[in-house]
C-alpha cells in the first residue's frame, strides 16, 4: 500500500533532504583520485551524526557501511573499503540516506574523477537528464508507467540502457515503501500519482548490455559484461498539486547542464 504523507510530515522530510544534500555535497567535493572509498564513508559518518541523524543504510539488509560508493561497472551499493583506492578517470557513484527526526531521505549522483572520457561523462549526464526528465512528468494524475516510460525513452534516445532488475521506491518511515519505481515502463500503467507521497526516482544506466550481477562480496550489483553506469537518485514529495524536489543541492545543481 502506498502511504500518504501529511504536509507536516513532508515538511519534516524536506528538513532531512536538505540536511542529506549537504552532506552528498561535501562528499562530492572529497571524491579524487588517490582517496580510498573507506574515506568517503568515514567523512559520511561525520557530517550525518553533525546533522543530528543517522545513516538509512548501515544495517539495511545487512549493509555494513554508511554510504554506498560504486565505481565503473559498479552500479549500486559498492561497499567502501580503505583498499578501494579511487583513480583518474574512474566514474563514482555516491549514493546515502539519512534518518532524520523519524523519516528516510535517499539520493544519489555519479561523479567523473579527473580525465574521463567524453562518452562516460555524456551517459553520467544522460542518467541525470533522465532524473529531470521522470521529474517534471512526477504529477499528480499521471502514473508511476508514465515515469518510467519517460526515463526509459530519454536514455534510448541517447544510446544507453536502463539497468532493468533495479529501481526506485516509496519512502517514509522506512527506507523502502511501496511502489516500485521502474526506469521503464508503458504509459498510463500503474499507480496513479496523488498528492502527499513521497518516492524516490533512480535512473541507473550503462552504456553496455543492462544485465547485472552480485558481486562476490553479495552486496554490489555490477553490470555482467563489465561496462561502466551512472545512477543518480532523488527523494521527491507530491505538494500542492507539483513534483517538489527534497533533496535538491543548493542553488547550482540545474545549472550544470
Amino acid at each position: 500500500m502506498i502511504k500518504i504523507k501529511s504536509p507536516e510530515e513532508i515538511g519534516i522530510m524536506a528538513e532531512g533532504g536538505r540536511l542529506l544534500a549537504a552532506v552528498l555535497e561535501e562528499l562530492k567535493k572529497k571524491t579524487a583520485a588517490g582517496v580510498s572509498t573507506k574515506e568517503l564513508d568515514d567523512l559520511a559518518v561525520s557530517l550525518i551524526a553533525a546533522a543530528g541523524g543517522r545513516p538509512s543504510f548501515l544495517g539495511e539488509g545487512g549493509y555494513p557501511a554508511t554510504i554506498c560508493v560504486s565505481i565503473n561497472d559498479e552500479v549500486v551499493h559498492g561497499v567502501p573499503s580503505p583498499k578501494r583506492i579511487i583513480k583518474n578517470g574512474d566514474i563514482v557513484s555516491l549514493d546515502a540516506g539519512m534518518v532524520h527526526r523519524g523519516f528516510h531521505s535517499d539520493m544519489a549522483v555519479t561523479v567523473a574523477v579527473g580525465e574521463v572520457d567524453p562518452e562516460l561523462r555524456r551517459m553520467i549526464k544522460a542518467a541525470k537528464k533522465a532524473l529531470k526528465y521522470a521529474i517534471k512528468k512526477a504529477r499528480p494524475g499521471n502514473t508511476f508507467g508514465d515515469v518510467g516510460n519517460t526515463v526509459e525513452r530519454y536514455v534510448e534516445s541517447q544510446g544507453f540502457h536502463v539497468v532493468r532488475d533495479l529501481c526506485g521506491h516509496g519512502i517514509g518511515k522506512k527506507l523502502h515503501e511501496d511502489p516500485q519505481i521502474l526506469n521503464y515502463g508503458r504509459r498510463h500503467r500503474g499507480p496513479v500519482i496523488k498528492e502527499g507521497m513521497v518516492f524516490c526516482v533512480e535512473p541507473m544506466i550503462t552504456a553496455g548490455n543492462p544485465e547485472i550481477i552480485l558481486a562476490s562480496d553479495k552486496q554490489a550489483y555490477k553490470i555482467k559484461d563489465g561496462s561502466p553506469a551512472a545512477h543518480w537518485e532523488h527523494t521527491l514529495a507530491i505538494v500542492n498539486g507539483a513534483c517538489r524536489v527534497l533533496t535538491a543541492f543548493p542553488d547550482t545543481e540545474d545549472k550544470e547542464d
